[in-house]
This record gives structure tokens, sequence and C-alpha cells, in this order.
């Protein structure tokens, strides 16, 4: 038996991958069992950041082991890794609150989407991750078509000025659900299906709910921004260990840190230009180190930029919407007062 954990698989020895999912089981295990028994129970703002801070700990823990055991750089990589596509998946945050929002989900459900969403994403972007690891591996080139692809990802971001929330309503997605497939016109509490009489043949028939319908666009925005994470990542690092863990850690505190950001999305006006100069910054480096064979640059430093490009992105665009909040609880002062005295 001992034999068997200690095989190298995809450049690790195959206890270490176990070892892995075992805790991924059981933090979901964790999530579903203990933290969200009361389906009925909506995340708060507050019960979100602590979610948020107890993922991102626990994600820099896991760090901290490959740090120790896998040595500085990998434990670099690893942190980079998971700094870029958590800040990747806040735009991806501001997504789903629009697909969630157009939809009429109610926040008590949202949690219920986001959950099944996430055990999708972490199943999609270990297919993806499996992929883009051989594809490296075996055509070392790829890397240098993940670059030009990451500035031009970045550069497209700069120039398409803000982004428009967009009619979901009346996408080519939803209209397909709708024309495939029976989809109930109300919710039904957090089913994503029933059985009901169709009213066409009188009979008894499976019938999808829009909680089903939000649960597909999630996911279809997940497919879309893994076509940017999953190279960012590999331009970061080729180690797919360093590059599977971090993707998930990231992942993983996506539905916690949702239910935080969601609440003030208005706030975050910059950080899509903060993002697009991640994903530019990323590219140019592996067209300086690998393409063009000129200096490496080190882990330390792409974690640095990282980071601080992140940093201004966030400050900047709290610093410019400072005056929103206020303006709104003056906005809102005399209809919080009309209906304290009955109005």
């Amino acid at each position: 038996m001992m034999d068997v954990l200690t095989v190298v698989w995809l450049g690790k020895p195959l206890w270490m991958w176990l070892g892995f999912h075992v805790l991924i089981a059981c933090l979901l295990a964790f999530d579903l069992g203990l933290l969200h028994r009361d389906k009925e129970h909506e995340i708060g703002v507050r019960e979100s950041l602590l979610l948020t801070g107890f993922y991102l700990a626990l994600g820099l823990a896991f760090g901290g082991w490959v740090w120790w055991y896998l040595g500085s750089q990998a434990g670099e990589e690893y942190v980079t890794g998971l700094v870029v596509e958590k800040s990747l998946s806040m735009d991806n945050v501001f997504v789903i609150a629009m697909i969630l929002t157009a939809l009429g989900v109610p926040r008590a459900a949202q949690h219920r989407v986001l959950l099944w969403g996430i055990l999708a994403a972490v199943l999609l972007r270990g297919l993806m991750i499996g992929l883009g690891a051989a594809l490296v591996h075996q055509v070392h080139w790829v890397l240098s078509l993940f670059a030009a692809f990451l500035i031009y990802a970045g550069l497209k971001i700069l120039l398409s000025g803000e982004e428009q929330a967009g009619d979901f309503q009346n996408s080519a997605v939803v209209r397909w659900f709708k024309t495939t497939f029976r989809v109930t016109p109300d919710l039904h509490g957090q089913r994503f299906a029933v059985r009901r009489t169709d009213p066409k043949t009188g009979r008894r028939a499976l019938w999808f709910t829009p909680l089903a319908l939000a649960l597909v666009l999630v996911n279809g925005a997940d497919v879309i921004f893994a076509v940017d994470s999953v190279p960012a990542i590999f331009a970061i690092t080729t180690d797919t260990f360093v590059v599977y863990t971090s993707n998930i850690f990231a992942i993983l505190g996506l539905r916690a840190l949702y239910f935080a950001l969601a609440a003030m999305v208005d706030r975050f006006a910059y950080l899509k230009t903060a993002l697009a100069f991640i994903l530019i910054f990323i590219g140019a480096k592996i067209v300086v180190a690998d393409t063009f064979g000129l200096v490496a640059v080190p882990p330390w430093v792409s974690l640095v930029v990282t980071l601080a490009l992140l940093a201004a992105g966030v400050g900047y665009s709290l610093w410019r919407t400072r005056g929103e909040d206020k303006a709104q609880r003056d906005t809102g002062q005399p209809e919080r007062e009309a209906r304290a005295h009955g109005a």
C-alpha cells in the first residue's frame, strides 16, 4: 500500500494528491453539513467576511506547508497563484451578482446556487488544468500562446470601457434553456426541479425552476472566466500540483466572498482595470522570460507586483466612490423615517 502512495503522478507522489482531496472533501462536508443546515438562512456581510477570512487563512496555511515541503520557489508561486486567482474571481463575483439579480433569485436561495456552482467549478477547473498541464509539458511554446492571450485579454478589458450589465433574461442561453426544457415561471423554494402537470399534455412531468436556470448561467460564467484564469496560473508556474491547489483554494472561498462583494459592487468600479494590468503583467513576464529568453522574473517579484496592482485597484475604487455611501444614506433616510412612522 505504501508503495502505491509513493507513485509519482503529475510530478508529485500520489499521497499528496489524495491528502489534498481528502482536505477539500472535509471542507465541503463542513460547509454543507454544519454551516448551512438551515436552508432558509441568509448570509450577511459580517458572516461572509468571516468565512472569506477562514478560507483565505486556510489557503495561506496550505501555502505555508507547500513552502516548507516543496521549497521557497514553490511556496512563492503558490501564494502568487492564489492571489491572482482570488483577484480574477472577484470579477466573476460581480457577474454572478448581476445574473442572480436579473433572475430575481432571493438572497436566501442564492447560497444554494453558489454552493452547487462551486462544486461544478472545482470539477471543471480540474479538467481544464489537467488539459493545460498536458499541453504545457508536451508543447512548451503553448506558454507563449497563453502569454499572448493574457496580454490580449488585458488590453481588451482596458479598451472596452465600463462593463454593461446586459439583459440576461433575453440572452441566447436563457432562450435555449426555456425552449428546450419546461421551466416554471416562479421559484419553488430552493428546489432546482419539481414535478407538476404539463398544461399541454395534462400529465405530470419534470419542470426546472428559475433556480436551475441561474445555476446554468453561473456555471457558464465560470467557464468564461476559467479561460482567463487557467492560462494566468500556468504563466506563473508549470508545477501542476501548485497550479491545481492554488486554483481550488481560490474557488472554495468564492461563495463566501460573494455575499460581501455583492453588497458593495459599485464601490469597486476600478477593480477591473487593476485586473487588466495584472493579466498584461503576467503575459509580459512570460514573453520576456520564456519567449525571448531574457532575464527571468523571480516569483516574489510577480507576487509583489500582483499585490500592488490589486491594492491600487481596490484603494483607488474606494477613494473615488467614498462619497456614494453617504449620498445613498442621505437619500434613503426620508424613506426609512416614513416607514418608521407607518407612512
